[in-house]
């Protein structure tokens, strides 16, 4: 059988695989991943990114040359961007600031604007990013607000095309669905959908730990205190008037820990590289499935890509520096090192090299200076002002050996070091290198030190 052709990129939304959960221990249940990740923009918001703006033109809300403007927690922006690219719209995108740097650069790469936002406030707060892109529609001109939050269209879209799409591929024997609330468009489609065609089928909520929404299911208030997450897309601290918690039969709050720790076991078990709300999805799949008694097919999804969280989620520097990795304890200085040498995991620069290496060097891993070594000894480091200082008057010095602009005199401090001498260096402009027993351990630097201080704050 030939592969299916399409006219547009648009027509390629939908009709997602589903998949069997097989290396991973789902106890005495069956598994299925509905794999969203395969829309054309990576995400299951695609379909949501096409019904909105369809309705809106059938309404006569938009025509050419409005605007569309949104408050996306991304996945939603990139739909939206997909479609408003490919029919002409100007789109204006409202973010919360903890969004991954890969959306953003999606986005913009597709044509949306960006106004980044504040993701510590709540909503009523004139930074919050669904009052901020409000404001914005009631400030520009030929405007329209897409309102995800509050469109029916949202959870039309999953009762008409997510829904049915799952029924057909399970062929009719489907006992429960994991789904997380976001917008609570899914949850309020697949709803509908089954409460229609299959009413035994349990919807479950997965929630991240520190949203009110999972608590709001059970009580039907939400919660006094809620705490910051760091999944994306999904969770809440008030209801999205869309949702819709009427058959939800049980509820799963996930920590960022193991939300985190579930995506990566998802990649390295079964070969999916899936987004963070993913990790949150799964982990609560997986404890209701070992949790049941009698066997039962359950679906969960894979909401978007994981290629847009590889600064996050697939970084071990970034996991370690929020404590999600566990590695070996010293409890010294090595314990604040995040590129310990001995695990060849520091960024450093041989004496025989360029200046223009170790400039490209910080460039390409994002950091502000390079330890410059010689037959396995430091004998040197060079930082961003040290290269600047070489080059400003002659750039042909680029090409000059590293060691005409390293500083070859060294401060450094052993493991057992107290912190107060890590901030006489830092007063100094400098950052620590750490030696023990005459070898080089790594380097120790403001963040590094602010990030091991986070750490040890109780949770």
């Amino acid at each position: 059988m030939s592969p299916q052709s399409f006219g547009n990129v648009l027509e390629m939304i939908g009709h997602t695989p589903l998949m069997a959960v097989r290396r991973i221990d789902t106890g005495p249940c069956q598994l299925f991943l509905k794999l969203e990740n395969q829309n054309p923009g990576g995400s299951i918001k695609d379909r949501i990114g096409l019904y909105l703006i369809q309705a809106a033109e059938r309404a006569g809300h938009i025509r050419p040359g409005s605007v569309l403007i949104e408050a996306t927690a991304g996945n939603t922006g990139l739909g939206l961007a997909l479609v408003a690219a490919q029919k002409g719209y100007r789109l204006v995108l409202a973010i919360p600031d903890k969004m991954s740097q890969e959306k953003i650069f999606h986005l913009k790469a597709m044509g949306a604007e960006v106004v980044m936002t504040r993701s510590d406030v709540s909503k009523g707060h004139p930074e919050y990013y669904r009052d901020v892109a409000e404001r914005l529609a009631g400030e520009t001109p030929q405007a329209y607000f897409v309102n995800q939050f509050g469109n029916p269209v949202n959870a039309q879209a999953h009762e008409e095309t997510t829904a049915p799409e799952i029924w057909e591929q399970m062929g009719g024997r489907l006992d429960a669905v994991v789904c997380g609330v976001g917008t609570g468009g899914t949850l309020a489609g697949l709803s509908h959908f089954f409460a229609r065609t299959a009413p035994h089928v349990e919807m479950v909520l997965a929630d991240p730990m520190g949203s009110g929404l999972a608590h709001f299911a059970r009580t039907g208030k939400l919660p006094e205190k809620m705490a910051p997450w760091l999944v994306e897309g999904i969770g809440g601290d008030s209801v999205p008037p869309v949702a819709d918690f009427s058959r939800v039969t049980s509820t799963y709050s996930i920590s960022d820990p193991e939300a985190f720790t579930t995506c990566r076991e998802l990649l390295k078990q079964e070969g999916i590289i899936a987004g963070t709300s993913t990790g949150t999805l799964l982990t609560a799949a997986l404890r209701y499935c070992r949790a049941q008694r009698e066997p039962k097919r359950v679906v969960t999804f894979v909401c978007d890509s994981g290629n847009k969280y590889l600064s996050k989620v697939y970084n071990d520097y970034w996991m370690l520096d929020q404590g999600f990795l566990e590695r070996e304890s010293y409890g010294d200085l090595r314990d604040l090192i995040v590129r310990r040498h001995k695990d060849r995991a520091s960024v450093t620069v041989n004496s025989t090299e360029t200046v223009l290496a170790a400039y490209r060097r910080m460039k390409l891993y994002d950091v502000s200076q390079v330890p410059v070594m010689h037959d396995g000894r430091i004998v040197g480091i060079v930082d961003e002002e040290d290269i600047l200082l070489e080059v400003v008057d002659n750039p042909q010095h680029f090409n000059d050996p590293v060691t005409h602009a390293m500083a070859s005199h060294l401060v450094t401090v052993p493991v057992d070091a107290p912190i107060g001498q890590l901030m006489e260096i830092f007063k100094r402009g400098m950052v620590a290198i750490v030696m023990h027993g005459g070898e080089f351990q790594g380097l120790v630097t403001r963040i590094d030190l602010l990030n091991w201080l986070r750490r040890r704050l109780p949770p």
